[in-house]
């Protein structure tokens, strides 16, 4: 394709190709896109950077476009992968409590679980805070240097798509706030030696949130595999699934779906459906598999405390008590919410969803979409509780003058929080925008085009 002689001033002249010519500017055909949320079928504008493109029915943010982003987002997972590296060489937490003390690493935290009979609850810790986030900045690296060098390295689609399916499972961040938690829980009974690896941990947070902000996905597809045209007879200013049409989860290209409303992206490959196939049926599975989970979860006790040989269990509700009675309340609030409230209210908003997806009541269909997005967005901080009880049994560690071991519930709520997050992922809210009775509404009905 050839390459056009118009470039941006703001670009220096020896810019590389991939950040000084944007999609809209190698290309005089529209770039459609079907939203992932309520399937409407729009036409991306031009876009300058620091822009974005919103759906005019439901507002979700199709696409964002970021100013030189192969070579921010490369810069940002080098110095978040060197954040990492030294956040893994020193210590990271250590207590004295009446001449004893400890130290701990940070993999000490899934270790720890592993020998307290918790392999299960360890590797979940382990794949959240530092495999998935490893290799979520490795793939970034590899395929930012791909861009720039204007030749793909080997294997560079498979592993974009691999990045969008691992992104909501990195929760480094939940871990830190979880950290700050157990800090404060234990305050008052032991002094806190805060390491270098504690403070390189916390740089690693911010670099990898903004490494992950800073992917600019749709133009990161472009530069990869270019954009097939769109399949004959697009209507923009109305839902794809009618038209037999539907946007890749993944790269966002529109393509076309056979006769049962299947097919496959032209490129990317991934699996496209008009509607993700029984969502409502499991969704409704993993909602009973987690609300059954949940019962043990806060019945039985997180973990126990030993002090001075004598063994307290607590359970979630227990600790927020607890911290009530220290006078830490913000604390007690967040453990709270993340704990208790959230779990139940994810159950509660995925379970009613499910009831009323069916229904045509497009005049609420926005406010439903919004509490889909607000419930997807919460379910990965109950985690909080099993980040604050891995730290704190890796790190309480004094024989019988002190120490801390895991409870049943652990695995219990951790379970929760998966299935949860799952259910969330399983549910298509594209099913809150669908006319039961099949009819093809117009454009103005519910949307401007």
């Amino acid at each position: 394709m050839p390459r056009p002689a118009l470039r941006p001033a703001s670009l220096p002249r020896r810019a590389p190709y991939v950040d000084r010519v944007p999609p809209e500017a190698r290309t005089t055909r529209r770039r459609l896109r079907a939203c992932h949320q309520c399937d409407w079928l729009m036409a991306l504008p031009p876009l300058g950077s620091g822009e974005q493109a919103l759906c005019p029915r439901c507002g979700h943010a199709e696409v964002r476009r970021h100013r030189h982003p192969a070579q921010r987002s490369l810069a940002l997972a080098l110095a978040a992968l060197v954040a990492l590296g030294l956040a893994l060489s020193f210590p990271f937490l250590g207590f004295s409590a009446r001449g004893v003390g400890h130290r701990i690493e940070l993999t000490q935290t899934a270790s720890e679980l592993i020998v307290r009979h918790e392999p299960l609850v360890a590797l979940a810790v382990l794949l959240t805070i530092l495999v998935l986030p490893a290799l979520y900045l490795a793939g970034v690296i590899w395929l930012q240097v791909g861009l720039l060098r204007a030749r793909p390295l080997p294997a560079s689609r498979l592993l974009a798509r691999g990045l969008a399916h691992v992104e909501p499972w990195m929760m480094a961040d939940v871990f830190l706030v979880g950290a700050l938690v157990s800090l404060i829980k234990i305050a008052g009974l032991a002094d806190i030696e805060l390491g270098a690896a504690f403070w390189a941990f916390g740089a690693f947070v911010l670099l990898l949130l903004a490494t992950s902000q800073s992917v600019d996905r749709d133009w990161l597809w472009f530069a990869l595999a270019g954009e097939p045209p769109a399949p004959d007879g697009s209507r923009t200013g109305r839902p794809a699934a009618p038209q037999g049409l539907a946007g890749c989860p993944t790269c966002g290209l529109v393509g076309r779906l056979d006769a049962a409303g299947h097919g496959q992206c032209r490129r990317c490959r991934e699996p496209l459906h008009a509607r993700q196939p029984h969502s409502l049926q499991r969704t409704w599975a993993l909602l009973a598999a987690a609300a059954i989970l949940y019962v043990p979860a806060n019945v039985y006790p997180i973990m126990t405390t030993t002090s001075l040989g004598h063994a307290s269990p607590s359970t979630i509700i227990g600790g927020v008590v607890q911290l009530i009675e220290m006078g830490s309340w913000p604390v007690a609030a967040v453990i709270l919410v993340a704990s208790v409230i959230v779990p139940m209210g994810k159950l509660m908003a995925l379970a009613w969803l499910c009831l009323v997806a069916p229904r045509d009541r497009r005049d609420r269909s926005l406010t439903r979409t919004r509490m889909y997005r607000l419930t997807e967005f919460i379910g990965r901080w109950s985690m909080v509780d099993i980040f604050v009880v891995a730290i704190l049994v890796a790190l309480i560690r004094a024989g019988n003058l002190m120490a801390v071991a895991p409870g049943p519930a652990a695995l219990a709520f951790g379970g929760v929080v998966i299935l949860t997050m799952l259910a969330a992922m399983t549910f298509d809210p594209r099913l809150i925008w669908d006319d039961p009775a099949g009819r093809l509404a117009p454009a103005d009905e519910d949307a401007p085009a």
